[in-house]
């Protein structure tokens, strides 16, 4: 049974590894109130797990350049990201504010701009970032994914030995990589076993399959439970080792496919513009 985890969904966020917002100059607001507001929209991204900062731009930060235009009686904000060779990847359009409250630079004004705005800028980058890796011939979206299988912990017999030797074969035979090291491993698989007195003749095997990225975090899991005659794995798990594994290869399977098709998703917000800019075009992608 496949359970995801509490961070199965997060996403990259956002392709860069700064996103920096500097002070607007045709924001329609005076320098102290564009500073403001650059302050205002970093604080809002950060809460939106974006690792923006509001700055001047250093070599290799993307940046988001907000801009302003007069609607009617209203004020349109524009947020536009770029990447760090000042291409545009799309932009999004903030809710109008009353052009009177605006242009005073009210504190409140402005902070509450930037605080409706940052949805749809993030999900604007999380649109980017699923273009960026459609793009990229080496991401999960192009590529097997590359497993290893970590350790397997709690196992009676020789459970540890074939239970990483049969999931291996199994993963192999529906297409993904398996390999020993974690280094350029896309997903780690381990295992945590339980075996719990039943009664006098059974017992009850728990086993839980953890699926984690590199960095730690849990993609997802798959539980076994099972009730078997006591003693029979004490020794050797032989075909219940392909059994075990057989189901747990599927699980794990979907784990990585539910993962790549979130990362695909594009994320719906309103008034998000154009953000299929990444293309064959020359630009430097994020590795």
């Amino acid at each position: 049974m496949y359970y995801p985890g509490a961070t199965a969904l997060r996403l990259s966020r956002p392709p860069p590894a700064r996103l920096a917002v500097p002070t607007p100059s045709t924001a329609l607001l005076s320098d102290e109130s564009s500073k403001a507001f650059a302050n205002a929209v970093a604080n809002a991204l950060v809460d939106q797990s974006v690792p923006a900062f509001a700055g001047a731009v250093h070599p290799g930060d993307w940046r988001l350049v907000v801009t302003a235009e007069p609607h009617g009686l209203n004020i349109v904000p524009t947020y536009t990201v770029q990447n760090p060779a000042g291409v545009v990847q799309g932009s999004a359009d903030g809710t109008p504010v009353p052009a009177s409250a605006w242009a005073t630079g009210d504190t409140a004004t402005l902070t509450h701009a930037a605080a409706t705005a940052a949805p749809s800028i993030s999900a604007l980058l999380v649109n980017i970032e699923a273009a960026l890796q459609r793009n990229d011939p080496n991401s999960l979206a192009n590529r097997p994914a590359r497993v290893q299988i970590g350790a397997i912990m709690g196992a009676p017999g020789d459970g540890s030995t074939s239970l990483a030797r049969q999931l291996g074969l199994e993963l192999t035979k529906i297409g993904e990589v398996v390999q020993d090291s974690p280094n350029g491993a896309d997903f780690i698989v381990t295992c945590k076993i339980n075996v719990v007195p039943e009664g006098a003749a059974t017992v009850r095997v728990e086993i839980q399959w953890i699926i984690t990225d590199v960095a730690g975090r849990e993609a997802g899991r798959i539980v076994q439970i099972n009730e078997i005659p006591a003693g029979t794995l004490d020794h050797y798990w032989g075909d219940v080792a392909v059994v075990v594994t057989q189901q747990a290869a599927g699980g794990v399977r979907e784990v990585i496919l539910n993962q790549l098709a979130e990362r695909q998703k594009p994320k719906e917000a309103s008034q998000v513009k154009d953000t299929s800019a990444v293309k064959d075009n020359g630009v430097a992608k994020q590795p």
